[in-house]
């Protein structure tokens, strides 16, 4: 007879095994207060048992268990460590430390996802059983929230597979397939989803009944590949520091923690490391990067992937045949990323030559995988066979979406839609790949501009995972959701915007370089611009970012926006402009793939500041406060964010904080540059930007949105 324990299903056979089923309140288990009660009492149950043979820990849910409870960490507050660190040791891990003391084995049967906090409980249990399907998903992730494993993860994942194979699975966060995750050692045993899990775990019991004692309570238990005394050990633990601020840059307290706690692990005792690691969880909670990173990362990520700006109205439907106009470097990405999802492709340039050179390129990117063994020659010749290349706009016949991926020259893009158009299938949807032009202007020659809209894929298209998507005036929500559903189908993240001159990730990205721009231009060393760029949490600095853009592609845009009259987004980057065109007219530095701009590119590829430009800019008197040069160079984007925001560029917060970090580079330590003033704190980010603002010029002035949501006793949501 099956007994509920606060949602957990507690039943025994025959043979003395009891099988405890997670089935909690709500779509997924989650080490919720709810958990924390069930777990307890059901542990305390076990120790009661009569004539217990073994344990079997499953999930009523498709999946195992979802981890740790989010909401609930975010509402922590600063100074709240103490009672974090009590609720970690007694919540959660004492149930699992007397869990894994039962002397009886205990399994996992684990049907789906194990991740963070439910690979923790397998961790505590003797042996793992996992289905050999796509939908188990086993790993650590924590660190990508800026938290830790504190339910065990990181001390028990340690003394199980040793210090060198456990660390990168700690400090890269990765999600595992079932097979990955058996040849890592975090499960033992794969099983068919024919087979009955519960039955593959109680046969595992039966055939051992004594293996009930985890390696590290046994006496005499090492670490695998040595502890703190093996100089291989101390070699990793000596470098890993140095290795670590290289990516981090200071900037994310969590993977430092997770050394700190890998290296207790491999020092102390079991029970005194656990300690040691819920004290650095209970940090980790209260500190902004985790506050700024499970918002933005996971709830808002979830939001905006679960269509958060799609109509809701509208039938879902499927792309089943693309024509892309141009075959050039963003074409060819357009079409690979189709085709690899199964949809027909249509590639037209001007010749047939040019479309083939774009097909080859989904060549090249297959050879790639099946050199890696990610794919075979019959993938790769599927996928090709999805892509005809053609001069003709004839074979657009029938596209359901039609999309230009021709030069930012409007005159060019007008031809195209013209020629292209008539060829789409009835309620076709044609999309514009334009970067900064505004898409209502672009459909002035469309015969249908509410079928007209805006797709921006970013460069490499088949690595980057956004796509912002731009609505004319008068884009209808059929073509809206028709772009939105081919986004998802392609496998890209869609953030959806109103138009204006530049969008949103192009003119906050523009704000950056432009600050850049103005930094040189007041006198300071180049070098020193970009090291306060990478300082500050962006993946490159601003002049080295403007020479891999170039400065011939600024000055297009710019002399485009003049012969259309836009010229000039809200922001001001006419700095930035002057500088680009200077270098070229005067210099002819026009980027990187021009010969050079900013600086010099030798063939081995290092690089070296353009010397003449410490001629034109530098001044060795000026002096500034580096940490004004990263506010600088950070505020400039994020008050350009807020202004999108306060003017209906972003329809909504979730929209404009995941388009920062997929699209723009935004610092992941700020979770996006909306929710970034939610930790600094409103009031004192008023004050920040009006002290840049007096010492450095009114495009600091803070936008009244953050003074009327600050009235409301809001913040950014």
């Amino acid at each position: 007879m099956a007994e509920i324990i606060n949602g957990f299903i507690y039943e025994k056979d025959s043979d003395g095994i009891v099988t405890v089923t997670m089935d909690m309140d709500g779509p997924v288990n989650a080490m919720n207060e709810q958990y924390q009660v069930g777990m307890a009492r059901t542990v305390e149950r076990l120790e009661q048992e009569d004539g217990l043979t073994g344990v079997v820990l499953a999930s009523a849910k498709s999946t195992f268990f979802a981890g740790g409870d989010l909401k609930a960490m975010l509402s922590v507050a600063p100074g709240g460590e103490p009672e974090q660190f009590e609720m970690i040791e007694s919540g959660v891990k004492a149930p699992l430390r007397r869990l894994e003391k039962l002397e009886v084995p205990v399994v996992a049967a684990i049907n789906g996802a194990a991740l963070g906090g439910g690979l923790e409980i397998c961790l505590a249990c003797n042996h793992r059983i996992a289905w050999n399907s796509p939908k188990v998903s086993i790993g650590l992730p924590e660190v990508t929230l800026g938290l830790l494993p504190g339910g065990g993860g990181v001390v028990r994942s340690i003394h199980m597979l040793g210090l060198e194979k456990a660390l990168p699975i700690l400090l890269e966060g990765k999600h595992m397939k079932a097979k990955d995750a058996q040849k890592a050692g975090l499960v033992d045993e794969l099983v068919e989803v024919t087979q009955d899990l519960v039955s593959a775990a109680k046969s595992w019991i039966r055939d051992n009944p004594e293996c009930w004692q985890q390696a590290w309570d046994r006496k005499g238990h090492k670490v695998p590949g040595g502890d703190i005394w093996n100089p291989k050990v101390t070699g990793i633990l000596s470098a890993a520091p140095a290795m670590l601020f290289q990516k981090t840059r200071g900037l994310m307290p969590a993977p430092e923690k997770i050394i700190d706690v890998a290296a207790q692990a491999v020092t102390v005792d079991i029970d005194t490391a656990l300690r040691y690691e819920s004290r650095a969880l209970a940090f980790l909670i209260t500190t902004p990067q985790a506050k700024n990173l499970i918002t933005t990362g996971f709830f808002q990520m979830n939001s905006v992937k679960s269509g958060l700006s799609r109509p809701k109205d509208v039938e879902k439907t499927a792309v089943k045949k693309v024509g892309i106009l141009g075959a050039g470097m963003m074409g060819q990405g357009i079409a690979y990323s189709s085709a690899r999802s199964g949809i027909e492709v249509v590639l037209k340039d001007i010749s047939v030559e040019a479309a083939e050179k774009g097909k080859s390129y989904s060549a090249k990117l297959m050879d790639k995988q099946i050199s890696r063994g990610r794919a075979s020659e019959d993938d790769k010749q599927r996928l090709l066979g999805l892509i005809k290349a053609t001069d003709s706009y004839q074979d657009l016949q029938d596209c359901d979406l039609i999309i230009e991926a021709v030069f930012e020259n409007i005159e060019l893009k007008a031809k195209v839609t013209q020629e292209a158009e008539p060829f789409l299938a009835e309620g076709g949807v044609f999309g514009s790949n334009t970067s900064t032009l505004p898409i209502t202007q672009l459909a002035e020659v469309s015969k249908k501009p509410e079928n007209f809209i805006g797709i921006h894929f970013f460069s490499p298209v088949d690595k980057m995972p956004l796509i912002e998507i731009i609505c004319g005036a008068q884009t209808s929500d059929k073509a809206l959701a028709k772009a939105f559903d081919y986004a998802q189908q392609i496998r890209k993240v869609p953030i959806v915007v109103n138009d204006s001159l530049g969008f949103f990730t192009s003119r906050v990205f523009s704000t950056f370089l432009d600050e850049g721009a103005r930094l040189l231009v007041e006198g300071l060393d180049p070098v020193l611009i970009d090291a306060m760029g990478k300082q500050v949490g962006m993946p490159v600095g601003p002049l080295t970012i403007q020479d891999e853009v170039s400065q011939e592609l600024t000055r297009k845009a710019a002399e485009t926006h003049r012969n259309m009259g836009v010229l000039g987004s809200k922001g001001d980057n006419s700095c930035n402009i002057e500088v680009c065109e200077r270098m070229i007219s005067e210099f002819g530095r026009g980027g990187r793939y021009h010969g050079g701009g900013y600086y010099e590119y030798a063939e081995d590829g290092s690089k070296s500041v353009w010397p003449k430009l410490y001629e034109l800019y530098y001044r060795e008197e000026v002096e500034m406060p580096r940490e004004d040069i990263k506010e600088r160079l950070l505020f400039r984007q994020v008050i350009e964010s807020l202004k999108c925001l306060q003017e209906g560029v972003l329809r909504n917060v979730a929209d404009g904080n995941v388009g920062s970090l997929l699209g723009i580079g935004a610092p992941q330590w700020t979770g996006g540059f909306i929710q970034f003033v939610n930790t600094y704190g409103l009031q004192r980010f008023i004050d920040r930007a009006n002290e840049l603002a007096e010492k450095y010029g009114e495009r600091f002035q803070p936008p009244a949105i953050v003074a009327e949501t600050l009235a409301k006793g809001e913040s950014f949501r």
